[in-house]
């Protein structure tokens, strides 16, 4: 496997496992605008994850359903934060924060890359995070400035979350070795600033520093991803090679 096969499975497995964890949301969304804003967020996501999919299996001989469907567990890159269980409605939009303004940040930077691929990808895609950022920002103040029940669950939300956001900004080897990749490290201080200035303008305290759960990128995974690949690689693997 390439250095820019790996990488560009990690930035497709994050999107493909946000997008199913929002997925999950469509009808289940506290008001039918929601249903609607959340299936366009997934359809977002998805759509980053198979370009990036697909290209990454260009370069080795698979397809987008190759790698979405018949890889396991251990084989996937995505980060722990986005494979974490919805929760309430307060966690999916406290980890559309972490998670969205990561990725504007990302693809703000790849977008002048040298790979022309990657480059055009993030190009669309920082368009499309934007908006994300947006609608988890109005969410976070509505609920962190609402009620007293609402700032609760939105505070007991981004302290459960804020373990999990480190992962984000660890470099590797491969992070050195690759002239086109993105290093995360340098998007901490500009991440934490725009977060940060969310969480204290929504009356929720900031989350204090704690241990940082990692491994994602080398394929060790919570508990919860299998469930999730057993929903989303089930019909697939139950009738392979179908076609419709």
């Amino acid at each position: 496997m390439s250095d820019l096969f790996d990488y560009t499975v990690r930035l497709g497995d994050d999107a493909l496992i946000a997008a199913q964890r929002t997925a999950e949301w469509i009808a289940a969304a506290p008001q039918l605008e929601e249903d609607v804003a959340l299936g366009n967020i997934g359809l977002d996501q998805l759509g980053q994850a198979r370009s990036l999919l697909q290209y990454a299996g260009s370069l080795d001989g698979r397809t987008e359903d190759d790698l979405a469907y018949f890889r396991e567990e251990r084989e996937f890159r995505n980060l722990q934060l986005c494979e974490l269980p919805n929760g309430d409605f307060a966690h999916a939009m406290a980890r559309l924060l972490y998670f969205a303004t990561y990725q504007h940040l990302l693809y703000e930077e790849l977008r002048t890359c040298a790979d022309e691929t990657l480059a055009g990808v993030a190009g669309k895609a920082v368009k499309e995070v934007a908006y994300h950022v947006d609608h988890a920002t109005q969410w976070v103040l509505r609920l962190g400035d609402g009620t007293e029940e609402s700032h609760r669950r939105m505070q007991a939300a981004l302290e459960a979350l804020w373990p999990y956001t480190g992962e984000m900004f660890e470099s590797d080897e491969l992070i050195g070795r690759l002239a086109v990749a993105v290093d995360p490290a340098p998007l901490r201080a500009e991440w934490e600033r725009r977060v940060l200035a969310v969480i204290d303008e929504s009356t929720c305290s900031r989350p204090e520093a704690s241990y940082q759960h990692t491994g994602g990128r080398s394929g060790r995974h919570t508990e919860h991803l299998g469930y999730l690949l057993a929903e989303l690689q089930h019909v697939a693997r139950s009738h392979p090679g179908a076609t419709w």
